[in-house]
């Protein structure tokens, strides 16, 4: 290496030209066309060329040299047809160095400053060639369609980025509604993603890429984005959006629910027909989907009550796609804003569903009881029912003191229930705060006593008819999805006598149910063994169970004890997953009541002291939250104290209270 030597050599990515000052041994010093001084090895060169300058011209003119000589040589190879290149060498299995391919791109006359471009182009487009700085070489052709793939799909993600940042902006800028961008189709399904897996969706380096572009930082502007262009409502349920859960049902699961509705099965032979009973629904004010009904005659000094399942079996085999669908699906899923149910509608509000004055098969427990409700003998069998009367809890309330039908059934459910007590049942009086949304959107939080009597009697009845259930099966000895749970770790009140604070604490004492396919006893029910089968039209287990006691019949085969305990794991998750949807949506639906409470006083009652204050409960709402303000006050649980709603935000599941 010479003074005076014209070099090139990469430097953050790029080439520079670059003329040699001082060379001593393999140490060179360099002036470079950024009119910068540089040291480095000449083993770092990138390309040495045969063209000299004069080092004593002077610095600043040395640098517009360089930049003329940069420039030219940028613009040769500009005309390096590098694809032609490869198209010609690519079969070869063999690299090239600079100087073979400076003579077939320029074959008259190949001179230095014709390699820097080549050197350039190859350097410059890295689709064909693999870059070397002593040889190169070609890509073999499925490599290359791969990164001409690639390139395409980093040139679509840049438009992505570019366009959602200016449209989100835009939208969040201002009233005036932003036009839609021609990749629109794109943005959104990324921004959904990010917004709802944030780390975890698959493409969150563009949905962050998109709001940086907007210029907005936060995470949460993606949701005001998505419901001013109308993508999500503002009360959007998102966990659904996160499960994936479907609140209709595939086109061909719709189309065979459409054929079973017309084309139903008829009741075979041998049912037992119980038309001539008074038989009634009672469900809340918007049920559509009606799955048990009860009876109650006289026989002498007993009462035969009958508690009539819709038998869902007679329309649904296992192997059905509707079938399939439905042990999906695990159960059906009540929100306070909507319903997503199990099974499709011409079967759940359709034929399987026990309408006033429609025949229908069914599967009956008849009990006959004793006026004290001790059991004298039972019946499970296949039937044939009408209902007669369809009413509400609060109709059937109403004609509770008038009614001796109804007086009949309180009277026994109440016995029933004191029974239970007796053996060991451990009952949680709790209200049930129920959730409603009224045409305008808003939610109407009210308290529904479940101790009132027609909620008493369903319940009381439903478990005598599930208790009876278990035990056929266990005399059958068939497995089922039996339930059992084990004592609480501590009780805190006799029998059905506990305050609303020992009945809240009460529920953190109990232990989980179990589900096994052989019986064992149910502490908290204060039964010998129990299953759930009076809900087939809602819940897949019970559509489990009333089969096994349709194969118990005679009207079908049995499950097996395999298939039972993979029926119980399969459903294991679905069942966990429904019972978060509706609990949180239920939440939030309470928390948006009380965004619109903010300032109001409320009673409170102290659950716990925690590190730096208390835990609270407030009954109206049966929602815990901590308690601020109160960190130098001395409280016990169990006192009541008046709070003052400060802060609410539903979508971020926030609530403060402040004492006083």
């Amino acid at each position: 290496m010479e003074p005076g030597q014209v070099v090139e050599y990469i430097e953050s990515q790029k080439i520079l030209c670059a003329v040699v000052l001082e060379a001593k041994n393999l140490r060179l010093r360099l002036l470079s066309e950024n009119n910068r001084e540089v040291k480095l090895s000449a083993g770092r060169l990138l390309h040495r060329s045969t063209e000299r300058l004069d080092p004593t011209m002077g610095r600043d003119k040395l640098t517009a040299r360089l930049k003329e000589i940069a420039a030219r040589r940028k613009a040769l190879s500009l005309t390096v047809d590098i694809q032609g290149l490869w198209e010609v060498l690519q079969e070869e299995e063999t690299a090239f160095d600079l100087a073979t391919l400076t003579a077939l791109c320029f074959p008259e006359h190949a001179n230095s400053e014709q390699e820097s471009a080549v050197m350039r182009a190859l350097f410059d487009d890295r689709l064909y060639f693999k870059f070397g700085p002593d040889e190169f070489h070609p890509h073999p052709a499925a490599k290359v369609e791969e990164m001409i793939a690639q390139r395409a799909r980093q040139e679509q993600e840049a438009r992505i980025v570019e366009q959602g940042g200016v449209w989100m902006k835009s939208v969040l800028s201002g009233p005036a509604a932003a036009g839609r961008p021609e990749l629109a189709d794109d943005i959104v399904p990324i921004l959904i993603s990010y917004y709802l897996f944030e780390k975890d969706s698959p493409r969150r380096d563009l949905g962050r890429d998109m709001i940086k572009r907007a210029g907005v930082g936060s995470l949460e502007t993606i949701f005001d984005f998505l419901v001013k262009i109308g993508v999500w409502q503002p009360n959007e349920n998102l966990d659904l959006l996160r499960e994936g859960i479907r609140d209709t049902f595939p086109e061909t699961i719709q189309r065979r629910a459409a054929t079973l509705a017309d084309h139903p099965p008829t009741a075979a032979d041998g049912r037992r027909d119980l038309r001539e009973l008074t038989l009634m629904t009672i469900d809340g004010p918007s049920t559509q989907d009606f799955d048990d009904a009860l009876s109650i005659t006289t026989q002498g000094d007993h009462y035969v009550i009958g508690i009539h399942i819709s038998d869902v079996g007679h329309y649904l085999g296992r192997h059905d796609p509707i079938d399939q669908e439905a042990m999906g699906r695990a159960s059906s899923i009540y929100l306070p804003d909507r319903k997503i149910s199990m099974l499709p509608e011409p079967l759940s509000v359709g034929i399987c569903s026990l309408k006033q004055d429609q025949d229908r098969p069914a599967i009956s427990t008849l009990v006959t009881l004793t006026a004290n409700a001790e059991v004298v003998a039972y019946d499970i069998v296949p039937s044939l029912i009408r209902v007669s009367r369809q009413l509400t809890y609060q109709d059937a309330d109403a004609l509770t003191e008038t009614d001796t039908q109804m007086r009949a059934l309180h009277a026994i459910a109440q016995k029933y229930r004191s029974r239970r007590l007796d053996d060991g049942a451990l009952i949680i009086e709790l209200p049930e705060v129920a959730i409603r949304i009224d045409a305008n959107g808003k939610p109407m939080v009210t308290r529904i006593d479940r101790e009132n009597p027609s909620h008493l009697f369903v319940s009381e009845l439903m478990i005598l008819a599930n208790s009876l259930a278990a035990r056929f099966l266990s005399e059958k000895g068939l497995p089922a999805i039996f339930r059992s749970q084990a004592e609480p770790r501590e009780r805190l009140f006799k029998r059905d006598q506990g305050s609303l604070f020992q009945s809240w604490m009460q529920r953190k004492q109990i232990n989980r149910f179990n589900l096994s396919s052989s019986p064992e006893p149910h502490a908290g029910l204060g039964v010998a063994a129990y299953v759930t089968c009076t809900s087939p039209i809602r819940k897949y287990f019970d559509l489990v169970t009333q089969r096994q006691l349709r194969a118990a019949l005679g009207l079908e085969k049995p499950y097996l004890t395999e298939e039972i305990d993979a029926a119980i794991a399969a459903l294991a998750e679905p069942m966990a997953r429904v019972g978060r949807l509706q609990y949180r949506r239920h939440r939030y639906w309470l928390l948006k009541y009380l965004e619109g409470r903010v300032g109001t006083k409320e009673e409170a009652v102290i659950l716990h002291k925690r590190r730096g204050g208390y835990f609270i409960l407030l009954p109206q709402y049966l929602i815990e939250c901590p308690l601020a303000g109160a960190e130098n006050i001395k409280l016990k649980p169990e006192d009541l104290v008046q709070v003052t709603i400060q802060h609410v935000n539903a979508r971020k599941d926030v609530i403060t209270v402040y004492l006083g």
